[in-house]
């Protein structure tokens, strides 16, 4: 027996609307401007998840129209299911990153696996063959028995269905704060590549042409998600397991191979295609028609569906995966069924395109919804949210300077070395299969991947970066440093940075001082892009990152692609050989508001975040870039997290090489993280070159040795231990704190 749905009165007379997440004064908007009628419950549901934060950016469309998101490079900025930007030779590079916090929060393996699949399928619909994926990952501290298995978990997920399916996991990164206890971040990019007569848009158009399903079939998983995505957690609240869906990665790679023959060979008969992701077939078929200027009659019945006794608002809302929608020239049905059928998956017309701009569904011979096609997809009520700085800023602002107590330089570097933001991350990124198909040159562990271009001389550098600790001393320049940072592990690996994707992680926009930390941090991240010539060509918003009320720190992830154009531009982090001097380009300054020593050492970060400087990152970055490619270096490291000291023992690791280093600073300043700074080693019958082209702007601190030593004298103390020694506890920091 079905239970009855309530009627369209009941559902206003009882404000069942408002446990959607629809407010008062938008279910008047819906039912009064824009149907003139109530909506029914099929109707309101739709609106429900249409109008979430998760699929109509309702909150933060006045702060993504700062993002600069246009230049040369671009083919395809936000908008569509992916970025892409031009390579060069009639190729381009698409790419995208998307966030799982929430179902990763409830169902970590789960949550995880599908935010790996749902990033793949934006990468294919845009008619590309995905390469590579990363990920950024921030936990809770590794002291509690939840974080471990929140850590195992969303690591399983990841590699589970990333390895799976066959795409080499490259690349991310993973830090550690209290923040993010109860709302771990789990944010995946996936990178692909396409000839330009290759591109696909997501559009429905051309009158009497078939809408088409195709993949998976429709189950009751993930209903209402991107709703779920919108609210915040509270402690002993059940969370919603049923919003978490499901994914096989098996399933995935036919619906992949499947999808990209049909774009390759038919695409004389193919209108347009999307990605069922987020609000699954209401999203994904109301959008193609409203970006078309056209409408849509969907007939139900017709849906594949797993379950028996499905009803409209089930079907449409359900985000099971694995599926995509297709828009097709009428009359060639059969070619995409016989085409899918091949690899053994669903392709079924359930609906057509008309020219009236209404979307209407049919269900049982009945009509089950009537409404306007732009009202669901682009009609969203946009708020300006009141702006507040929070109260900390003023007081870190009214701040003495941290300084770091050092006696003993080595154990201060030990001890940073094993701090888990910093510590190695190879038990980690071991359980990935990063060489699958062959084309990975630069492994995870080095300041970028880096994957080639089949059939070129070409490679792309890829990598993810945020460090939130800025981002909540000083949202707007945290917001530049994170770009600055991506661009830097670009530039260190031989590449020319091209455009960014992100993930923007943050508390509830509705609290002024929550949406003022996205505000601001928008004009950071907008000026460095501005600056560095790397336009925002996708991404995703993530809000309502909260447990019990309190926020994590702003997030927002960089994801960063770059083009190396040669191959033998290729560099990595670990020094080469004995007997190569080191460089230092870039000042060092007393910066320790917000760095790892002062999370050591004080088990928080406070303070005014350090000056950051635009310009002169821009220099020192072009400077870097145009020695690696005049051939003149033979390794390049972004000096980062832990300073100084942590950069040059980093790249003593691998080749067991020693250090000999001398540099006229307080020992305390070994570990500022002052921005801006690269560690170079040159051989020594390149010195008179380099030195040429960098001027002043590098200094010669020492050389590589083959003692096995690493020594780092300073003013006022030295650093003196066995590279083994540092590189041990540094591998060993994370599996002994799992253990």
């Amino acid at each position: 027996m079905m239970k009855l749905e309530p009627t369209a009165q009941e559902i206003k007379d009882q404000r069942i609307y408002a446990g959607w997440g629809l407010t008062d004064d938008e279910y008047r908007l819906i039912s009064e401007d824009i149907l003139g009628r109530l909506p029914n419950y099929t109707e309101t549901g739709l609106f429900s998840v249409m109008w979430s934060e998760h699929c109509s950016y309702k909150n933060s469309k006045p702060v993504l129209r700062k993002f600069p998101s246009d230049g040369p490079q671009v083919l395809q900025g936000p908008g569509e299911g992916a970025g892409i930007v031009d390579i060069g030779d009639g190729q381009a590079v698409v790419f995208k990153a998307e966030s799982h916090n929430h179902p990763s929060a409830v169902e970590p393996y789960e949550g995880a696996a599908t935010g790996v699949g749902g990033i793949i399928r934006d990468i294919f619909s845009m008619g590309a063959r995905p390469i590579a994926i990363l990920d950024s990952l921030r936990f809770g501290e590794l002291n509690t028995p939840r974080t471990k298995y929140l850590l195992e978990e969303i690591v399983a997920g990841i590699s589970g269905y990333g390895n799976c399916i066959g795409i080499p996991t490259v690349g991310g990164e993973v830090a550690f704060d209290p923040c993010y206890e109860g709302n771990p971040l789990v944010n995946a990019m996936c990178v692909g590549l396409i000839d330009h007569k290759d591109i696909q848009k997501g559009q429905a158009k051309g009158v009497g042409n078939s809408i088409m399903y195709v993949g998976a079939k429709t189950g009751r998983d993930g209903i209402h998600g991107a709703t779920f995505a919108s609210e915040e957690f509270v402690e002993g609240e059940e969370q919603q397991r049923s919003a978490v869906q499901v994914g096989d990665p098996f399933m995935e790679k036919l619906l992949l191979e499947a999808c990209l023959e049909l774009i390759l060979e038919h695409s004389d008969i193919l209108v347009g295609i999307q990605d069922m992701g987020a609000a699954g077939l209401v999203s994904s078929s109301s959008e193609m028609a409203s970006k078309a200027g056209s409408g849509l009659k969907l007939y139900l019945d017709d849906v594949p569906q797993r379950e028996t006794n499905m009803t409209p608002y089930e079907m449409m809302l359900s985000e099971s995966q694995e599926r995509m929608l297709i828009c097709v020239e009428q009359g060639h049905e059969a070619e995409v069924v016989e085409l899918f059928k091949r690899y053994e998956l669903d392709a079924v017309t359930i609906g057509e395109v008309t020219d009236d701009g209404m979307y209407r569904l049919y269900h049982h011979g009945e009509e089950v919804a009537n409404l306007p096609v732009d009202a669901l997809a682009e009609d969203a009520p946009v708020y300006e949210n009141e702006k507040k700085e929070p109260a900390r800023i003023q007081e870190f602002a009214d701040m003495d300077d941290f300084k770091p107590e050092v006696k003993d330089a080595t154990e201060t570097l030990l001890g940073l070395l094993q701090q888990p933001t910093i510590a190695s991350k190879r038990m980690i990124y071991e359980t990935y299969d990063s060489q699958v198909r062959t084309n990975t040159v630069v492994r995870p562990g080095s300041d970028a991947a880096v994957m080639r271009v089949r059939g070129t001389n070409k490679a792309l550098a890829m990598t993810t970066d945020c460090n939130a600790r800025y981002l909540y001393l000083n949202p707007e320049v945290g917001g530049q440093i994170a770009v600055a940072e991506a661009a830097r592990n670009i530039v260190a690996s031989g590449g020319q940075p091209l455009a960014i994707t992100d993930c923007l992680n943050y508390g509830s926009p509705e609290k002024p001082e929550g949406f003022w930390e996205l505000w601001t941090s928008a004009d950071g991240i907008s000026e460095a892009c501005r600056t560095l010539n790397t336009p925002v060509i996708s991404g995703n918003v993530s809000m309502y990152n909260e447990t019990n009320g309190k926020a994590i720190y702003p997030t927002p992830m960089i994801g960063m692609v770059g083009l190396i154009e040669d191959l033998s531009h290729i560099t990595t982090q670990e020094f080469k050989q004995a007997g190569d001097l080191i460089y230092v380009i870039g000042e060092t300054n007393a910066d320790f508001n917000g760095t790892e020593i002062q999370k050591m050492q004080k088990g928080l970060v406070e303070g005014s975040l350090m000056d950051f400087d635009l310009s002169v990152e821009k220099e020192n970055q072009e400077l870097v870039l145009s020695a690696i490619k005049a051939g003149l270096v033979a390794s390049a490291h972004d000096c980062a997290e832990g300073g100084l000291a942590v950069a040059i023992a980093e790249a003593a690791f691998n080749n067991q090489l020693g250090v000999e280093v001398t540099i006229a600073m307080p020992v305390e300043n070994l570990f500022a993280e002052t921005q801006s700074r690269f560690v170079l080693s040159i051989k020594p019958e390149n010195q008179a070159a380099f030195e040429a082209l960098a001027g002043n702007k590098a200094v010669n601190i020492g050389e590589t040795t083959s003692t096995g030593e690493l020594v780092i004298t300073a003013n006022g103390g030295v650093i003196k231990v066995a590279v083994s020694k540092a590189e041990e506890l540094w591998e060993e920091a994370i599996p002994c704190l799992m253990k």
